[in-house]
């Protein structure tokens, strides 16, 4: 397998922020809470910010590839002093280097329009991720843009049949899976982590939540028939025995909550 997935964790872009809606000379705290106020009166009661004020802080990915000693590798991009550009740039380098099928939970949705406009605002270079066939005729008809194609499969869009009312939330769904779920956080605890400086925290978080994906579509390649049961029970071997071997204390939790889940 020559395989990417992947998950982002966001805070409100403040810079953007302040000079968007005059909001200078407010602390960090301060202009959150008016970002989040002033959503609120544009839609309704609703906070959730529109994906271009989403500034990225953290990229967690599963690599499975065969040219790696282990097999696969959990990772965040950069460290936890990188810069916003530098980690959408590392994201958009991997696949440059090695044009990987990615795979994520509501990444058509979330995930992959936040890096379009932060890409567009860190002028990052992705030639690669929007190539449609004019460099490459394969991607003419499989590429990273086109929601039907297999180039990314986002789990969550293709097992709701594309139709929104039918969308599960991952940790739902990866719980009935036998996998661990929600570990440490969740997403609605990220911006105070980070308003405390915990990116560590927020890294990790991120590590075991595309963890999670990866279990589910490991589940679901057996379900399209892809890989056999015994296929995907070796994945779940290699994998095991990288996050055990890890030295990370989240990622040898996770493996104990699965293989005890499943008695592997």
């Amino acid at each position: 397998m020559n395989v990417l997935v992947f998950d982002i964790e966001t805070v409100p872009d403040i810079e953007g922020g302040r000079r968007l809606f005059g909001l200078e000379g407010l602390s960090d705290p301060d202009t959150v809470r008016a970002m989040l106020a002033l959503r609120r009166q544009e839609s309704g009661g609703k906070e959730f910010l529109r994906h271009h004020l989403h500034r990225v802080v953290a990229i967690s990915v599963v690599f499975r590839h065969p040219r790696l000693e282990e097999g696969v590798k959990v990772w965040s991009l950069g460290d936890p002093d990188s810069t916003e550009k530098e980690l959408i740039q590392h994201f958009y380098d991997g696949l440059e280097r090695y044009t990987p099928t990615l795979v994520s939970w509501n990444g058509s949705g979330f995930d992959l329009p936040v890096l379009h406009y932060r890409a567009l605002v860190n002028e990052v270079v992705a030639p690669r991720y929007w190539e449609e066939g004019e460099g490459d005729r394969e991607f003419r008809f499989n590429n990273y843009l086109n929601r039907f194609h297999k180039r990314h499969t986002d789990l969550m869009d293709v097992l709701a049949g594309y139709q929104g009312n039918a969308n599960a939330p991952l940790d739902q769904v990866a719980t009935l899976l036998g996998l661990p779920g929600k570990m440490g956080m969740d997403g609605s605890q990220v911006l105070d982590s980070w308003l405390e400086g915990d990116i560590s925290g927020i890294r990790d978080y991120c590590e075991t939540d595309v963890l999670n994906t990866y279990g589910v579509y490991l589940q679901w390649l057996v379900n399209t028939g892809q890989l056999s049961p015994e296929e995907r029970q070796e994945e779940c071997r290699i994998l095991s025995d990288h996050l055990a071997a890890s030295g990370q204390p989240h990622l040898e939790a996770f493996s104990e909550a699965w293989t005890g889940a499943h008695g592997r």
